[in-house]
């Protein structure tokens, strides 16, 4: 029996060679017969560089700056929500965006709705990572309620990914859920 395992495992372990070595000849025919395939070419999605030396200026620095502020921001992931708390371990949300924009030197008023005044507003195809997105409360009569932080975007569905500190803590959520779709009002830069 012992025999019969062992050899068992042998044959399995080489059968995948069993057809190469015995079809050695009708195996080299068919692999100058298919064409070579196509070189696999790594997805860019910063198409700056099609730019360079056409007149374009690109300032890099502002996306290094909403990665820091992006950086900052998750650190916070998680933690709990308070009103009128302001960090850096328990926020609200206008709390949370002016303590992450804070610390990137960039003063933020400490209410949503004074937030929603500064920088300047922007449409919403314009919208990129850093950006403060508005949107009603259900205590704020249609007026701004809610602050968030543009974490990325969809540049197909224009739907974006958002971190703030809502209700159940510093999170990540998207202007897609029903909740935050039929509240948003607009965006705003700072940077």
């Amino acid at each position: 029996m012992k025999k019969f395992i062992a050899l068992t495992a042998i044959l399995l372990l080489f059968s995948p060679f069993i057809p190469a070595i015995a079809g050695k000849k009708k195996h080299r025919a068919k692999a100058k017969a298919r064409p070579k395939q196509e070189q696999r070419i790594e997805e860019i999605d910063n198409f700056d560089f099609l730019y360079i030396n056409e007149g374009v200026n690109v300032d890099y620095s502002d996306n290094l700056m909403a990665g820091n502020v992006l950086d900052e921001a998750f650190n916070h992931i998680g933690a709990r929500y308070s009103h009128g708390s302001a960090g850096p371990y328990v926020f609200d949300c206008s709390g949370f965006t002016s303590y992450v924009f804070g610390k990137m030197g960039i003063s933020l008023s400490r209410s949503s709705r004074q937030q929603s005044t500064q920088g300047y507003r922007i449409d919403n195809n314009e919208l990129q990572s850093g950006d403060l997105v508005f949107f009603t409360s259900p205590r704020s009569g249609g007026n701004v309620g809610h602050v968030g932080i543009v974490v990325d975007v969809d540049p197909i569905t224009g739907s974006f990914d958002f971190i703030h500190a809502s209700l159940r803590g510093v999170k990540v959520s998207n202007s897609r859920e029903s909740y935050y779709a039929r509240r948003y009002l607009f965006g705003r830069r700072v940077m």
